[in-house]
């Protein structure tokens, strides 16, 4: 197991190195594998949580899972986002094996299925030259877009933007995967691309929230298998009794105990 909380995740890649070097294993895909979950979760996956927490669990014979957590500031719910590589087909596109959190909301979704031409049009976007880039980026912000328009343009500074598409266009991504591991390249600046290349060449990602389900029992394709109460009650019971022994206050002790009985309490 490497990485965890704050500071300690940035220092995954390290620590997955040292092990694969003591057990003489090739660790290079298993530290790309650490880094692309993070970038995705992080700049391709804008649904409002920070990520915080990075955990990748690994095994000699190259098979790795990866649990990241992020926190919503505004409205204090957390979401963890769940990787396994046994079904991951691509990094870019619909890779999670499940996305987890009490709340459901839009944001800029650029690994989701629907988003595929939006991916390509950015990596050709990305090729081109960053004074034109930034030159169409200026005409999206004399379109006076709504407050309202997914893609907030008051956040985008393309001057401070400009350093990243220089070396985007050193590194010429062949693909949008390519372009999600060049360094630099964060929130900010897939939304400016997002947003110029839907000018130009029409096309928009999906906004569709990746949250599939919270502690469900149910199938990743998001059709549950048949209702089995006997299931559903013992995991509220194993669950009541974890927060019944928990550490922690007495008000959030209150509140899980109340969204457990909402469980109970529901017709299935």
């Amino acid at each position: 197991m490497a990485g965890g909380k704050g500071r300690t995740s940035r220092k995954t890649p390290q620590e997955i190195e040292a092990v694969c070097e003591e057990a003489s294993i090739d660790g290079t895909p298993l530290v790309y594998a650490s880094r692309m979950a993070a970038k995705v979760d992080s700049a391709a996956v804008q649904d409002g949580y920070q990520i915080y927490h990075h955990v990748f669990f690994f095994t000699h014979e190259g098979s790795w899972a990866v649990i990241q957590q992020g926190m919503n500031e505004g409205t204090r719910y957390a979401r963890r986002y769940h990787w396994l590589s046994e079904k991951l087909e691509n990094f870019v596109c619909e890779p999670h094996w499940a996305v987890c959190c009490d709340q459901k909301k839009g944001g800029l979704n650029l690994v989701a299925q629907e988003s595929g031409p939006s991916r390509q049009t950015i990596a050709a976007l990305s090729n081109e030259k960053p004074e034109w880039i930034i030159q169409e980026g200026k005409k999206v912000n004399q379109l006076f877009l709504p407050k309202s328009h997914p893609v907030p343009m008051e956040e985008i500074r393309l001057d401070r933007l400009e350093k990243s598409f220089r070396r985007i266009h050193e590194q010429a991504p062949v693909d949008f995967e390519a372009l999600l591991g060049v360094s630099g390249v964060g929130p900010k600046t897939l939304r400016a691309l997002s947003l110029i290349s839907g000018l130009i060449y029409g096309v928009k990602p999906s906004f569709k929230d990746p949250a599939r389900f919270s502690f469900a029992h149910g199938g990743k394709d998001g059709h549950p298998y048949p209702i089995d109460r006997k299931a559903y009650d013992q995991t509220i019971a194993v669950l009541g009794g974890a927060v019944e022994k928990a550490r922690i206050g007495d008000r959030e002790r209150v509140e899980a105990i109340r969204r457990l009985r909402g469980f109970v309490r529901t017709e299935i």
